[in-house]
């Protein structure tokens, strides 16, 4: 019988326990799967799920872990623990995209169709705007795995014309590919919309600086739901009151929650959402997690492992 121990708060006890035992079971695989801080015989767990919040900052008492399998896409969090030996792989979760599909899209379509304009007016006053069609609002996604290939394929369905930017390149179909340096200069020079979809790492961080920021057209939304640090806080703020930007909507920040005092919550130019964009969904992430636990069994290759090196 092989040990699973879920290391998280208490939520994700209840909310993950019974469903991955029960997964397990029907999957034919004998598991024991518990919830400690620091379980009896640390040196017998075979497979940690570990959530990003979790307590757990020493991985050396797990000696015969087979895999750390993160509940989040994103590994910023657990990838520098030098303590972490084991394989570790990323939640590449169904429902995780979908909702993050839904997110984007909805906030494109938004500041597409200024519906701001109607929803926040006040006063009765008769103000027609009529906007482009998608074919004629030209929008750009930076980042192009599973989540912003699952964007942009989305929103090229909706006649945008899409161009998107990677590491390396990539082919997705109904988008524009572009990676590199040269690549990147050239995805944001057409980005009337902008959405951040990278991961956070040492290559990323700060992308979204007042050197890149100044190379959207005038007027642009940039729109971010990857990760906070993206961003150069002080540089969106200046870009912003300087017209440089006309609006950005912001699910994830450097510091999160968002303290009450910090000037995002105050901006007339910013849209904050509480991390909402997407979310893992414990109906579907146990089947990822199983059928990682099901190929570490098998020995088999793992779904989603990281590469430490580049920190995704």
């Amino acid at each position: 019988m092989i040990r699973v121990l879920i290391s998280g708060q208490r939520v994700d006890w209840d909310e993950y326990g019974g469903l991955l035992q029960a997964a397990l079971t029907d999957s034919g695989i004998e598991a024991e799967v518990i919830h400690e801080r620091m379980p009896r015989s640390p040196e017998t767990i075979d497979y940690i799920v570990y959530a990003p919040w979790s307590d757990m900052k020493d991985f050396s008492p797990f000696t015969g872990a087979k895999a750390i399998l993160n509940l989040w896409a994103g590994v910023e969090s657990v990838i520098g623990n030098e303590t972490l030996t084991a394989p570790l792989a990323r939640m590449v979760d169904p429902g995780l995209t979908d909702g993050m599909v839904e997110w984007c899209v909805a906030h494109a379509m938004r500041h597409h169709l200024g519906i701001d304009r109607d929803v926040c007016r006040h006063d009765a006053v008769w103000d027609p705007y009529v906007p482009p069609l998608a074919r004629e609002r030209p929008l750009t996604i930076l980042g192009l795995g599973i989540l912003g290939r699952a964007v942009g394929e989305a929103l090229s369905g909706l006649g945008f014309p899409v161009t998107g930017w990677s590491r390396s390149a990539k082919d997705v179909p109904g988008v524009t590919c572009h990676s590199g340096e040269g690549g990147l200069v050239e995805a944001l020079r057409k980005a009337e919309l902008l959405i951040l979809l990278l991961p956070l790492t040492l290559a990323t961080e700060g992308i979204m600086n007042a050197e890149r920021l100044a190379l959207l057209p005038k007027g642009a939304v940039l729109i971010n739901p990857g990760r906070g640090p993206l961003i150069d806080d002080d540089a969106l703020l200046a870009a912003l009151d300087s017209g440089q930007i006309a609006h950005a909507t912001l699910d994830v920040f450097r510091e999160e929650p968002l303290p009450g005092d910090h000037p995002f919550w105050a901006h007339p130019g910013i849209t904050v959402t509480p991390h909402i964009a997407s979310a893992t969904r414990p109906d579907s992430a146990v089947g990822v997690i199983v059928e990682n636990i099901r190929r570490g069994e098998a020995g088999e290759p793992l779904l989603h492992l990281v590469d430490r090196r580049l920190g995704y």
